[in-house]
């Protein structure tokens, strides 16, 4: 049985108080189901900026998407949650991933670690939180009961073995991390690639009581009447890829609203993505598809 359609607005940019409020209500106005925070230097802090973005909403529900695992220590990052958890009202969606800009980590002064050291760190930390959240001597106590609601992104197999067995919400990127970039490059993966990552998560998940909901972040949401004009600008930065190429990667959704709605339709059949992250820049073109299939 498919799950219905959930779309998040990841909320990238900052602003002052009162238009941070307004933008946020603007989301909840345009019918997004949950407002999102990135947690990179330079952008918001996660935390406050939820908490601000509840006290101006009443329905969205409200996601880290994602936490940087390395910028946290598992103890006090259950303090932080657990408050937001309670001063949201319950509203808490908690997203965790490894991190992979190694720049943020220099700048900050914090160990960026191989990448099997990055998974190891995120695994400690879910633990950790589980634990710590969950438990009934924890203070101070988060509202969600058994617990909040847990996303892990990533697409690499051990993070996909983790996710399996800890995440009530699997969150596909669409791309990989560029070997060697220190800035968090990425490359965008092809529907085909994505289908085998898909995939080995399902065998992964095989065994689970409940399955999870399936996430996919979208790169690029553009209403057009000409979808290969549309892309055009975008073009030189995957110079690997031809137009054709780029207007069928599933993070790129290009064409009129009628056309859009039928490509996410399609990959919620091909993939199972029921729940859509759309990025602050597309969230007013975008809007028309979150009316016409939110809830379906």
């Amino acid at each position: 049985m498919q799950r219905p359609f959930r779309f998040g607005v990841s909320l990238i940019t900052p602003a002052p108080a009162d238009e941070w409020r307004a933008k946020c209500r603007r989301a909840e106005e345009l019918g997004y189901d949950v407002i999102q925070v990135p947690d990179h230097l330079g952008m918001i802090a996660p935390f406050p900026a939820l908490v601000a973005a509840a006290e101006a909403t009443e329905r969205p529900r409200l996601g880290t998407f994602v936490l940087n695992a390395g910028f946290w220590n598992p103890t006090l990052l259950a303090r932080e949650v657990a408050t937001t958890d309670a001063l949201t009202g319950g509203r808490l969606e908690l997203g965790l991933g490894t991190g992979y800009v190694q720049a943020e980590h220099d700048t900050a002064g914090l160990p960026y670690g191989s990448p099997g050291e990055r998974v190891d760190h995120l695994l400690r930390t879910v633990e950790e939180l589980v634990r710590l959240v969950g438990s009934a001597d924890h203070q101070p106590q988060a509202v969600q009961k058994p617990r909040i609601p847990l996303l892990i992104g990533g697409n690499g197999d051990r993070m996909l073995r983790i996710t399996a067995e800890h995440a009530d919400i699997a969150a596909f990127t669409g791309a990989r991390s560029v070997p060697g970039s220190a800035t968090g490059e990425l490359a965008p993966i092809t529907a085909e690639e994505l289908d085998e990552r898909v995939a080995a998560y399902r065998r992964l998940a095989a065994g689970r009581p409940e399955p999870a909901e399936l996430n996919l972040l979208i790169q690029l949401a553009v209403v057009t009447d000409d979808r290969e004009a549309a892309v055009e600008e975008v073009l030189p930065r995957v110079p690997d890829l031809t137009r054709e190429q780029l207007l069928a990667l599933p993070i790129v959704l290009v064409g009129t609203v009628e056309e859009i709605i039928g490509q996410v339709r399609a990959q919620r059949e091909r993939y199972g993505f029921s729940y859509l992250t759309v990025l602050e820049p597309f969230m007013e073109a975008f809007a028309p598809v979150v009316d016409a299939l939110r809830g379906q």
